[in-house]
């Protein structure tokens, strides 16, 4: 799946996503917080207009 000439393998995403999060700290920690309760708050107005 790697499209780089080179033979390196090319990084995961997983990992990339790792080292951003170390490098930017507690914003993006920040972010995820709000991200998970926005999903949640969404999936709880849904529930709750569609019962």
């Amino acid at each position: 799946m790697s499209n780089s000439p080179s033979g390196e393998p090319q990084p995961s995403y997983v990992k990339l996503a790792m080292r951003n999060m170390v490098r930017k700290g507690g914003t993006s920690l920040k972010h995820f917080a709000l991200t998970t309760i926005g999903l949640l708050a969404l999936l709880v107005g849904l529930a709750y207009l569609t019962r």
